[in-house]
């Protein structure tokens, strides 16, 4: 999805700040893993090198190591990415990048990952559900992925759990001294959507909900299950939807007012996200 839609975008310059740093975590080691929700499309300014992962440096870990002061910062997020990605090298629109998981080593001492939606294509969905006609003359998309009577979404899923738990243990292995968190994923829909303001009629809007809400109970429950912090984006972005207008959304629709990359975090968002981010990883320290 990201890649189709950047297409038809282009970034502006904008420049965003965190204010108000907090300053708790003086030395941190900070490495970033992640896809497109993490990494910032289109967010100002695009860094590089791989610039063909389309991560902005205002993005959420840029903020959040400003805030607490961090040593060093190794963000290797990259638009597109799934699990493999982090052994693996990665091909992006301009060029391969190298596996995430060469970013962690000895003096690793934070750790963020936030990974799962590419692997069961959750953004592709948002674009199929696209429907600037509402029924009866446009078709709903939500009952196409209904197959054998199982939500495929869901199998997919509940398909990824292992692979989080071994993801989580190999971060451990790479990175013994760092407190890791799995960062799950924003708010993208409210309660019967708001057709046509975002053309994604009222069933599919609450299909898009209800996947999205079991998907991030699953990331929780892995990072549980393995020991590692979970940082919920998705209840603290409700009302800060697409749906949401201009300077209060999060989360830009298919048409975006700033900077981002459709249904991906605009600046406001990295900001906010980067201030739960900071109070988490903050919080689990002073605990420690």
């Amino acid at each position: 999805m990201v890649r189709r839609m950047l297409v038809l975008l282009a970034a502006a310059a904008l420049a965003l700040g965190l204010t108000g740093p907090a300053r708790a975590a003086q030395g941190e080691v900070y490495v970033a893993l992640g896809d497109s929700a993490a990494a910032g499309p289109l967010v100002p300014d695009q860094v590089l090198p791989d610039l063909g992962c389309w991560r902005s440096d205002h993005n959420y870990a840029h903020l959040t190591a400003r805030a607490i002061g961090a040593a060093v910062l190794r963000d290797v997020t990259c638009s597109g990415a799934k699990t493999k990605d982090m052994y693996q090298s990665q091909k992006t629109d301009l060029g391969s990048v190298a596996p995430q998981f060469d970013a962690l080593r000895e003096d690793t001492t934070l750790v963020t990952v936030q990974i799962g939606a590419n692997d069961v294509g959750l953004t592709g969905f948002i674009e199929d559900c696209l429907n600037l006609l509402p029924p009866p003359v446009g078709d709903a998309c939500n009952d196409d992925y209904v197959v054998d009577g199982q939500d495929s979404w869901r199998v997919k899923t509940d398909a990824l759990r292992p692979k989080l738990t071994a993801l989580a243990a190999d971060i451990r292995a790479r990175a013994p001294h760092a407190r890791i968190f799995l960062v799950g994923y924003a708010t993208y829909a409210p309660p019967n959507g708001c057709y046509p303001t975002v053309p994604i009629i009222k069933a599919d809007a609450n299909y898009i909900r209800g996947t999205l809400m079991y998907f991030n109970q699953m990331l929780a429950e892995q990072a549980a299950a393995a020991g590692i912090g979970f940082i919920d984006l998705q209840t603290p972005s409700v009302g800060h939807d697409p749906c949401a207008g201009p300077g209060v959304r999060w989360i830009e629709p298919y048409v975006p007012a700033s900077p981002a990359a459709p249904f991906h975090p605009n600046g406001l968002g990295m900001k906010n996200f980067a201030t739960i981010v900071t109070a988490a990883v903050t919080g689990a320290l002073s605990q420690t």
